[in-house]
């Protein structure tokens, strides 16, 4: 007998449960299908006060043509905007940021939103191991949220997005360089790092990627025809005197050390 009450208990509550969800369904359903842009956009923005973006998605994107041309398209446009950066849909999000911005070029908000379509654009940005395109995007997207909002208190911000960013790429052409030594791909490893000493001249890691240029052109020699060597041990030479004069008190000067002088070495035999 326990048990019939307690199946029969289950039951009722689960029928109670889905006559509530699915109340809740067609009420949704038939706001949406109403017609009536008032309803809309009011549910729209309940939906979006609790935070059931999707929902408010869908009736805000209804309620877009009902008031096109009214005051209220400004704040309808903006929270569309938003209800697709809070979905993690940051390629529509900045879409619909910047192109807020482009049509209401008076707004008040028109501040933020050029800042969030530079955001949803950073949110884009992947691990540094992958394709970096949505990472210079967004430091091209900040950059040109500073130039034209210099006053904006959210400058130091987006400087620390694009510092941080920054630091990404960078570590991405340390890595490659690094790669391409390992491969023993000798010139390549030479000029990405080279490149990345042109692209960020303030790396703190300078001394260390100068060491691994020498290392690569040493390697580059040793792995020569006979015929090419005493030019790149000369070179390894030449650039290894400049280091220890520029960098004698890193830990790398050690090595770059018996670098030079096996270099030196080397060429005394190919001349003799």
């Amino acid at each position: 007998m326990k048990g019939n009450r307690f199946s029969t208990t289950i039951f009722w509550s689960l029928l109670v449960f889905l006559i509530g969800f699915s109340s809740c369904k067609s009420e949704f359903e038939r706001i949406r299908t109403s017609g009536d842009g008032e309803i809309i956009y009011k549910k729209a923005l309940e939906f979006y006060e609790i935070e059931e973006y999707q929902k408010a998605q869908t009736l805000l994107e209804l309620a877009i043509t009902s008031y096109r041309g009214k005051k209220e398209a400004e704040d309808i446009y903006y929270k569309y905007a938003y209800t697709y950066y809070y979905l993690e849909r940051y390629i529509l999000a900045a879409y619909y940021f910047k192109n807020f911005s482009q049509t209401y070029g008076a707004s008040k908000l028109r501040e933020e939103s050029d800042f969030m379509a530079a955001y949803s654009n950073y949110r884009l940005s992947p691990t540094f191991r992958l394709d970096q395109s949505y990472t210079a995007t967004a430091i091209d997207e900040l950059q040109l949220f500073i130039n034209t909002y210099p006053s904006s208190e959210r400058v130091q911000e987006c400087n620390n997005l694009i510092d941080e960013m920054r630091l990404k790429l960078e570590k991405k052409a340390f890595e490659e360089g690094k790669l391409y030594l390992d491969l023993r791909y000798y010139q390549s490893a030479m000029h990405s790092f080279e490149n990345m000493l042109k692209d960020f001249p303030e790396t703190i890691n300078a001394a260390q990627v100068r060491y691994l240029i020498i290392k690569s052109n040493y390697m580059l020699a040793e792995n020569s025809i006979l015929d090419k060597q005493p030019e790149r041990y000369q070179k390894t030479v030449e650039m290894a005197v400049e280091y220890i004069d520029r960098y004698a008190s890193t830990s790398f000067a050690a090595e770059v050390m018996k670098i030079m002088e096996d270099s030196k070495k080397q060429l005394k035999l190919k001349q003799s």
